[in-house]
């Protein structure tokens, strides 16, 4: 039986399509679609468990892949079968999560897995940008609680215009490139990089995919309809008592805004908080905290994050007594690990990041190998978030999500300020020691710091801040907040980071809790944030105000040199010899590559020694020494021979040559040690390769003056060799030519003769 399709296509406008496609394939999910445009193809699956978790939370599970079979390849390694998710797998699925998470009810406890995956590859379409509209339009089409349809698309713009989902191509030309998800009526999350626009470029970048994805979301509305729309499935909802609510909001508020009002420390604040909770949950018996405990606890909750939203939308004021656009107290210093590359620490309030910096060769490239995309990266960022910065002792399950996550941000916010032709592969790693804030944004700080401390020559120093939204929809009031608290991101309308320059944004990430946010508000939020981020930069740039001049001492410098492709193989030697014994005797590492382009030789030299890289500059030039031809030059014996001398040119050590005996003197030379010895040096002249013998020539006695009376000796006349070329031709008949047979008859003939 044929299946029946359903299909929605969706319009972007310049000759490309997404179509949106159920009923095929994955039946017995609960919902499944295949999105595709041009020949890439993802297949969609959810499925949600009918009986709820026993926890207080959704136990959501975002998960992409892409197959290599999808672009006509095999997966790397030994074991030829995908493995776990590389980083940029896990970005996308991160991308999707926090569109996805804050639309389903907050009761929903039930097992949700939904299953993104890359069937077929096209070059021009980044899948990435189609996963949040495959994952909606799947919820769609089941029966879970889900509020609202969202899609996601990628902005860039090129010459002033902007486009819709570019292709990478595009991007390489774009100054933006930022992925929006929404609903039809709010913007939920914006993740990008920029090329220093402005916060206005930024906001009309957003109001461009918004428009995008309203086209999407009502896509998905109509195949939701043909298909047949399910009945949201009916699910255990979380008991509410009004009465015990209002109760538990007497006994707290005032409480938890006199704390919250006090301007303590964090641990401080939050042991407070944990007094009053205890004091409410001791005026409830044992068996009625058994009862309904995770109500109480609800409920404290509840009127803990009104007292403190209070506090700031009524006063101004926040957790640890800043007004709303204060940053707390900054303190920094590079240098400050003795052998390593670069290293920066930085310190604003209770969140320390703690930066290094490694230089190397393009061997240390950061190799990127998924399906849709390969190559490699000259400059990376990793981050590590360890539980000690946050006073916890929990088990270390390797890379989370979230430091692959916030790491990525970070590295976008600099590597746009790496120049090209940095010769370096630079890798900067960030140890989270402390956090009470924004540990990324630390990292982009102290990232910062540590790469002008490695002599590493950035454009412009990069800062970042994150900034929070307290809102009020009932009153119209709100408080944007410069560098946000922990408990203010969990507790606040919008969290969103912003790096940049003095002269514009490079990066951004940005959640939005509240539904119908303003343009208005978030271009406020943002000029707040530009104003934040400039303080800060202003601190960093106090420490340290540009890259050093050089690199430190015990660091290895670079040198790059260019050679034709023919030189190539002279310079690896059989097996590697040349090369290797060239690395072992100047310690320096040497990488040659290939310019796919020009097929010149590329020669990295890493080196902590100049007189090192001096001599492998110098062997280079040695190698790729070519004589003019009437050219004089300097040379040394190195060897002797009994027919000449074999000589090295001075200007290139190791390019050597034979000087003939008939060379050496105008005079007959008998013994190549009258003229010449071991070590001597002298000028030659070079006549370039001889015709007769096809090598080259040069000559000691070109050079000096002919001797008194000298007369040179006649040519040889070919056909006077004394006889020897007529030997035998005149008495052919008598060479014993014909008699030749009979020698080579068997013996027992020959007798018979």
């Amino acid at each position: 039986m044929i299946p029946k399709v359903f299909r929605e296509v969706i319009d972007l406008g310049d000759g490309r399509e997404i179509s949106i496609e159920t009923g095929k394939l994955a039946k017995q999910a609960h919902g499944s679609v295949v999105v595709q445009s041009g020949k890439c193809m993802l297949l969609c699956t959810v499925v949600s468990n009918y009986q709820q978790s026993d926890v207080d939370f959704l136990p959501l599970t975002v998960d992409y892949r892409e197959k290599f079979a999808a672009s006509g390849r095999y997966p790397g390694g030994f074991f030829k079968r995908e493995a776990r998710p590389s980083d940029g797998e896990v970005l996308t699925m991160r991308l999707v999560d926090r569109v996805l998470r804050p639309l389903f009810p907050k009761d929903y406890h039930a097992e949700t897995q939904l299953m993104i995956q890359l069937m077929s590859h096209d070059d021009d379409v980044m899948p990435d940008a189609m996963a949040g509209l495959a994952a909606s339009a799947a919820i769609q089409l089941s029966d879970l609680p889900f509020e609202t349809p969202i899609s996601e698309a990628r902005v860039g713009r090129i010459n002033g215009q902007f486009i819709i989902n570019p292709t990478r191509a595009q991007l390489l030309e774009s100054d933006i490139d930022m992925m929006i998800g929404a609903s039809a009526d709010s913007v939920m999350m914006v993740e990008g990089e920029m090329g220093e626009i402005s916060e206005e470029d930024m906001v009309e970048a957003i109001k461009f995919a918004h428009d995008a994805i309203k086209v999407q979301c009502a896509a998905q509305v109509r195949l939701a309809e043909a298909f047949g729309k399910k009945e949201t499935r009916e699910y255990e909802t979380e008991p509410e008592d009004d009465a015990l609510a209002k109760k538990i909001n007497g006994l707290v508020y005032d409480k938890v805004y006199a704390v919250a009002r006090a301007a303590s420390a964090k641990h401080e604040r939050s042991a407070a908080f944990d007094a009053i909770k205890e004091e409410v949950k001791a005026t409830f018996t044992e068996e009625e905290l058994a009862d309904y405990g995770g109500m109480v606890s609800k409920y404290f909750y509840k009127a803990e994050k009104k007292a403190v939203r209070d506090l700031t939308l009524n006063e101004g004021l926040r957790l640890d007594g800043r007004k709303t656009d204060e940053i707390r107290p900054i303190w920094s210093e590079v240098d400050y690990l003795p052998s390593t590359h670069g290293s920066a620490i930085f310190t604003r309030g209770e969140t320390q990041a703690l930066a290094t910096v490694t230089l190397g060769t393009s061997r240390e490239a950061n190799q990127i190998d998924m399906p849709s995309f390969e190559g490699e990266e000259r400059f990376y960022l990793h981050y590590n978030f360890p539980p000690f910065s946050t006073g916890e002792a929990r088990p270390l399950r390797g890379t989370s999500r979230r430091e692959v996550g916030h790491g990525n941000l970070a590295q976008r916010a600099l590597k746009g300020m790496v120049p090209a032709d940095c010769p370096y592969t630079v890798r900067v790693v960030s140890e989270v020691l402390e956090s009470n804030g924004s540990s990324s944004m630390a990292t982009v700080c102290a990232g910062t710091m540590a790469l002008m401390d490695a002599g590493v020559q950035i454009k412009k120093p990069v800062s970042g801040i994150a900034m929070g939204l307290i809102s009020d929809a009932d009153t119209g009031k709100y408080a944007v907040l410069s560098d946000i608290l922990g408990d203010e991101d969990h507790l606040g309308d919008m969290d969103f980071k912003v790096t940049g320059t003095a002269d514009g944004i490079t990066a951004c990430q940005m959640d939005i809790k509240v539904k119908g946010l303003s343009y208005e508000i978030l271009v406020n939020a943002l000029k707040q944030a530009q104003a934040g981020r400039l303080h800060i930069l202003g601190k960093l740039t106090e420490t340290i105000a540009a890259p050093n001049a050089d690199v430190k001492a015990h660091a290895p410098k670079m040198v790059t040199r260019v050679i034709p492709n023919e030189f190539i193989g002279a310079l690896i030697g059989p097996g590697g010899k040349v090369i290797q014994e060239l690395q072992k005797a100047t310690k320096t590492t040497i990488v040659i590559n290939e310019d796919p382009i020009t097929e010149e030789g590329i020669v990295e030299i890493l080196g902590t020694g100049q007189a090192g890289i001096d001599a492998v500059l110098a062997k280079i030039d040695s190698l790729m020494f070519k004589p003019t031809v009437g050219g004089t030059y300097e040379v040394k014996v190195i060897k002797m021979l009994d027919f000449g001398a074999v000589v090295e040119y001075m200007d290139a050590p190791g390019n050597e040559t034979l000087l003939h005996v008939s060379e050496l003197a105008w005079e007959r030379t008998e013994n190549v040690s009258d003229v010449v010895n071991m070590g001597d040096v002298f000028k030659v002249k070079y006549f370039g390769v001889d015709p007769k013998t096809r090598k080259e020539k040069v000559s000691r006695k070109a050079l000096l003056d002919k001797p008194e009376g000298y007369v040179a000796r006649p040519p040889r006349d070919n056909n006077d060799r004394g006889g020897r070329d007529n030997r035998g031709r005149d008495n052919r008949d008598n060479r014993g030519r014909d008699n030749r047979r009979d020698d080579r008859r068997p013996r027992e003939d020959r007798k018979d003769d």
